[in-house]
């Protein structure tokens, strides 16, 4: 099974780049192994629509992102199947998430949607300043972020093993780069 790791975001505002800044995370300081499953972690910026081609090439993805939340608290994290969207996730809080949810039914009404899951955090920072800085809330939850994202990989058949521990306001830094 080929896997994609989906990293959405703006990661030039703040908190809205916490997707792509967390897949460069579990890149680098994680090593994944398995014996029937590939995978690749791959930074989705704000392309949305353009990620289609990508995205049905895959058997299985995990999406990280922010989310919106009716009522809930900066870092905050939930983690659903794409089929189960839990109904107190709105996606309405920057423009990239609305067409990332909007891409994402796109390939499902094509027929070419793999099962996909998603793991997002509620952000402190969308769209004011440019900044890499992550608020402490955020950082604070992506930890949360982080297990669901392990987890779930290991529930798809990966071992994974930490082997670093750069911190994830140092990746953030350091995300325009690539990884």
């Amino acid at each position: 099974m080929k896997v994609l790791v989906l990293g959405i975001g703006n990661i030039l505002f703040g908190d809205e780049g916490i997707g792509v800044h967390l897949c460069n995370y579990l890149k680098v300081n994680y090593s994944f192994e398995s014996q029937d499953n590939s995978i690749e972690f791959v930074d989705g910026g704000t392309l949305a629509n353009m990620l289609i081609p990508l995205i049905v090439e895959y058997d299985n993805v995990l999406v990280l992102d922010c989310v919106s939340v009716d009522g809930a608290n900066i870092g905050d994290t939930y983690s659903f199947s794409f089929d189960k969207i839990p109904s107190c996730i709105t996606w309405a809080g920057s423009a990239h998430e609305v067409e990332m949810l909007q891409t994402l039914h796109l390939t499902k009404m094509m027929g070419d949607l793999p099962p996909v899951h998603i793991v997002g955090i509620v952000p402190e920072v969308i769209g004011e300043d440019t900044a890499f800085t992550l608020s402490q809330s955020l950082i604070k939850g992506a930890i949360t972020m982080e297990n669901e994202a392990i987890s779930y990989l290991e529930s798809i058949g990966f071992i994974c093993k930490k082997i670093k521990n750069i911190p994830l306001q140092e990746i953030a830094n350091n995300s325009y780069k690539g990884f």
